[in-house]
């Protein structure tokens, strides 16, 4: 009798239960049974580089495939115009300057495998809320986080330190200096210096030594040794480390191992793919979350035959393509395991396009549409604003637009939303849920204020005024252009955050972005009339962010960035760093 009433009542609430659950809008019962994540983010792109946003020669079908069926930002925006930062900031939904992964030197990213600096331990990514909420988590691609902080295995900023279950990919991220018969991309004024140390000295020690034998210079043996031994230690100390770029940077590792040492790029874009593909397949039962972080379109370019020429834009078309092709190659195995219903999709881009990325008359960087500036620029449009698409069928209506300012920082707290986990309470967390603006349950951002800088330089600040709809934009410092009126900082790779080579503004420049989104068109106090308004607002908003602001470890120091032959990843006996475990593993997709 007991058993019996026991399961009366356990059918009966079963049967309630599963009725509000038919009850419940999709949106509502796909949240309750978690859904998949698959997050894509290249590396790179010029937010007019993508069809959906305007461009009508270089083809992304995919993309704009994404863009058809869920929801497209407009005025999305990066925490920092550098992979590093950004990237920080993507994963922990916090502006880089609270983790200690904003520069106040001119090496604003991450040089080394090699280096101690890296996301610190204690910083909290998307993924490791998410594994506790019962998710598998994988990074397929490039990390640029950090390796090892004392030893040459500790692993301590390594992606399985920072909540992701599985890793296979880049630790670093990809540079000229990982092809053949590049001209070199790292610290290249730095090489040139070391390089011309050593020949002054060696030309030194020769002439000295001439003069010593011919007796037409009096001076001691020793000094001359003391003068060979520093040109063989500048010497060493150029060689070794830049001579070895390939070998200590341009790696492939899979979860703590190392399988290729250099990576043979010509293969890497089918690697990449195939561990995708490989990753949604383990895991079709869910729940998972999967980071794509694209290789593409950061610098060499290098593009598989089977895309080589075949856009109006030359490599950089080409590698755009490729990339898009492989967006389409996900897409399509996540519909083969039945997968489209259940996943949150999104595509994004670290930050702008690379305009001072040239080859001679070749462009091999990104375009930034009609925004002004680019990779590298803290505050102007171009640096920082781009692609931002979603797509979750049933659950974002198709074909939206949403013209809010939002963030690549907001992902955090949506991901860490839609799984059922609680964000942090011991740190500020700057991301908002976008799952109202997506859904369009709301129609303002919950952004009033995003703060755009440059290395640890504040550089311009973004008021959304909810009231009246505009969007206001003051910049306190801007970089200074080369040649005059260029649009970028040609001649020096990338545009710096301080000293000569910037310009201070004091009234700072202000536009209105909803009337002057490209910045054209500075306004001044006799231009508008609430420009002392709003200039005293945005002064006090940043007396306000800066007061949340606690000091941190800086990890993007010189000394943390500097290579270190007792942290580089070696698969082998350092230094003889070579291997490839992967052989001929690839397969065509």
């Amino acid at each position: 009798m007991i058993w019996q009433l026991t399961s009366y009542w356990t059918s009966l609430v079963t049967s309630v239960i599963f009725g509000l659950l038919l009850q419940l809008p999709l949106a509502q019962l796909s949240i309750v049974t978690q859904p998949n994540f698959v997050l894509l983010m290249a590396d790179d792109l010029g937010i007019g580089d993508v069809g959906c946003y305007g461009n009508d020669t270089i083809r992304t079908p995919n993309i704009d495939r994404l863009a058809r069926g869920g929801v497209k930002l407009t005025q999305h925006i990066a925490a920092a115009p550098l992979c590093t930062p950004s990237r920080a900031a993507f994963l922990t939904g916090r502006y880089p300057i609270r983790s200690g992964m904003a520069s106040s030197n001119r090496y604003r990213a991450l040089q080394w495998n090699a280096g101690s600096g890296g996301l610190p331990a204690n910083e909290t990514t998307f993924a490791r809320l998410l594994q506790q909420q019962g998710y598998t988590t994988g990074l397929i691609g490039k990390w640029h986080q950090g390796v090892n902080c004392e030893s040459f295995n500790d692993h301590c900023h390594h992606p399985l330190n920072h909540g992701f279950d599985y890793f296979y990919g880049m630790p670093f991220t990809l540079l000229n200096n990982c092809q053949e018969n590049k001209p070199p991309e790292l610290d290249v004024a730095l090489q040139a210096k070391l390089w011309l140390y050593s020949q002054i000295i060696i030309v030194a020690v020769i002439t000295l030594t001439t003069g010593k034998l011919t007796g037409l210079i009096s001076i001691r043996w020793k000094i001359i040794a003391c003068f060979t031994l520093v040109g063989c230690l500048f010497f060493i100390s150029w060689y070794s480390s830049y001579g070895f770029v390939q070998h200590w940077n341009c790696i492939l590792m899979r979860n703590h191992d190392v399988t290729e040492q250099p990576m043979r790029l010509e293969r890497t874009a089918s690697l990449m793919l195939k561990e995708a593909v490989s990753f949604i397949k383990r895991n079709r039962y869910g729940p998972f979350l999967l980071f794509v972080s694209f290789l593409h379109v950061h610098t060499p370019l290098f593009t598989t035959a089977k895309f080589l020429g075949k856009s109006h834009h030359g490599l950089y078309g080409d590698n755009v393509e490729e990339m898009d092709w492989m967006v389409g190659k996900i897409l399509d195995s996540l519909d083969k395991e039945g997968l489209e219903n259940h996943t949150f999709i999104y595509f994004a881009s670290d930050h702008g396009g690379h305009l001072e990325a040239q080859d001679g008359s070749a462009q091999l960087g990104g375009w930034n549409g009609i925004y002004k500036g680019g990779k590298g620029m803290g505050g102007w449009e171009g640096g920082i604003r781009v692609p931002g698409v979603f797509r979750w069928p049933g659950v974002l209506p198709a074909g939206t637009v949403v013209d809010e300012p939002t963030s690549l920082m907001d992902i955090y707290p949506t991901v860490v939303h839609l799984a059922g986990g609680i964000l942090p309470q011991d740190r500020v967390i700057d991301g908002r849920n976008l799952m109202p603006l997506l859904q369009g349950r709301t129609q303002r951002s919950e952004h009033e204020f995003l703060f755009h800088y440059c290395g640890s330089y504040l550089h311009a600040v973004r008021w959304h005024q909810k009231d009246s709809g505009a969007i206001w934009k003051a910049h306190y410092v801007t970089p200074n252009f080369h040649p005059l009126g260029a649009g970028a900082c040609y001649g020096k790779g990338i545009c710096p955050c301080f000293g000569e080579g910037v310009t201070h503004h004091e009234p700072p420049l202000l536009f209105d972005l909803s009337r002057d989104p490209s910045e054209a068109k500075p306004l001044s106090a006799d231009t508008e009339p609430l420009f002392d308004t709003v200039i005293e607002r945005i002064g006090r908003a940043i007396e306000e962010h800066r007061r949340t602001l606690t000091p941190v470890p800086e990890q993007l120091s010189l000394y943390n960035v500097v290579w270190k032959p007792w942290l580089q990843p070696c698969c082998g006996t350092f230094p003889f760093c070579w291997c490839d475990k992967e052989g001929d593993s690839t397969q065509n997709l």
